[in-house]
């Protein structure tokens, strides 16, 4: 474990039948912990929070510690000063917005808060909502005023578990631009479970991997999405880079945007960003193509000059090809295509990507690339 981790976890926790092995320690920003359902995403989260004691090993948060078997330490929920977001929000019913966002305050010292009223209510534009009832509300400001109701707990760290699941698109379109605030405005550590990859992607700082109770895997996003010898990873329809890159201009005669990135440029249909901002872009393994010369004569915008760096197995009729580009992205192929192409390690091939294939859902209501800061 590093001592200037946000979130260390090492335990051994029962869950009836369900074991769950957690090791992982995670910086600052937000922490993505993905997997497929029953994979034990939730189990971690009430372990963090206390609400179930593991069996052995530790947790820290901030290199505060709130577990220890072998100290014997065990601090009950109240004080480990964490904030929880439910996917259903719960807030009190018959509490106005008012009274839901100021519960928690009571139970925490001045000395220890951190968050002032007035500017979480304007992070989450909760201002017209303050007088309101739970139910004169729609899915998506209840989830903002669960938000604003952990916050003004003032957290040593936000649990939010799969708060977007029981949201339409258009609520989660609406949710998913305040999360990015609160991570990037407040620098609060968050710990966020999703199983959606455009979700881990767009919000992501660093990812955990889950897989039937174990930590598969733990690192920067790009990084992990980048792995394909991960099944929780490679084996997903949706499998992709996730690739850092700025807005070097645009081309108002046709209507893209120049995006630069450490391998070159990519060119997308226009994104409202101004030059220089910084944004993640999700580039799919399906919609990469590979060429062992230049192509010419193509309607294909975006060709990366590259080379393969590793050969993933053999899947059915498919398999994927890690090519460095100036940053890895995978190439979803065929097998008849890497046999006639005679595709080895080390070879050097360009790699074609549709403008109009690179995913822009990793971004804001608007649909754009995520900004990053």
């Amino acid at each position: 474990m590093t001592g200037n981790a946000a979130i260390e976890a090492d335990i051994v926790a029962r869950f009836g039948p369900f074991r769950l092995n957690a090791n992982f320690a995670a910086g600052a920003g937000l922490t993505a912990i993905f997997g497929p359902s029953g994979c034990g995403k939730t189990s971690l989260i009430n372990v963090l929070a206390g609400l179930h004691k593991p069996e052995s090993g530790r947790v820290a948060i901030d290199g505060k510690v709130l577990f220890d078997s072998a100290r014997n330490i065990n601090l009950p929920p109240h004080r480990r000063r964490l904030g929880y977001v439910f996917q259903d929000g719960r807030l009190f019913p018959h509490l106005t917005v008012h009274s839901n966002l100021t519960y928690g305050t009571r139970w925490v010292a001045k000395s220890d808060r951190h968050q002032d009223f007035d500017h979480v209510v304007e992070l989450l534009n909760l201002g017209p909502l303050l007088t309101r009832r739970p139910r004169k509300l729609s899915g998506g400001e209840k989830q903002r005023v669960a938000i604003g109701r952990a916050l003004l707990a003032s957290p040593r760290l936000l649990l939010m578990d799969e708060p977007l699941a029981s949201l339409d698109v258009v609520q989660k379109a609406e949710i998913l631009p305040f999360i990015e605030r609160l991570r990037d405005e407040l620098r609060l550590p968050i710990a966020f479970v999703s199983h959606s990859v455009e979700e881990v992607v767009r919000l992501g700082d660093t990812l955990v991997i889950l897989s039937e109770g174990n930590t598969v895997e733990c690192g920067p996003i790009e990084e992990v999405m980048s792995r394909i010898d991960l099944p929780q990873v490679a084996d997903l329809y949706e499998a992709g880079a996730a690739v850092r890159v700025m807005v070097e201009g645009h081309d108002d005669t046709f209507g893209l945007t120049r995006l630069a990135f450490t391998g070159g440029t990519l060119l997308v249909p226009r994104l409202e960003r101004a030059t220089g901002a910084r944004l993640r872009v999700r580039i799919r393994a399906r919609d990469v193509a590979l060429s062992l010369a230049r192509p010419t004569g193509t309607s294909v915008l975006n060709v990366l000059d590259g080379r393969i760096v590793e050969i993933g197995k053999v899947s059915g009729s498919l398999m994927d090809i890690l090519v460095d580009v100036g940053c890895p992205i995978i190439a979803r192929i065929t097998r008849k295509s890497f046999h006639e192409l005679e595709l080895h390690c080390g070879q050097k091939v360009f790699a074609m990507i549709k403008a109009v294939a690179v995913d822009r859902s990793s971004g804001d209501s608007a649909n754009v690339a995520k900004i990053i800061s």
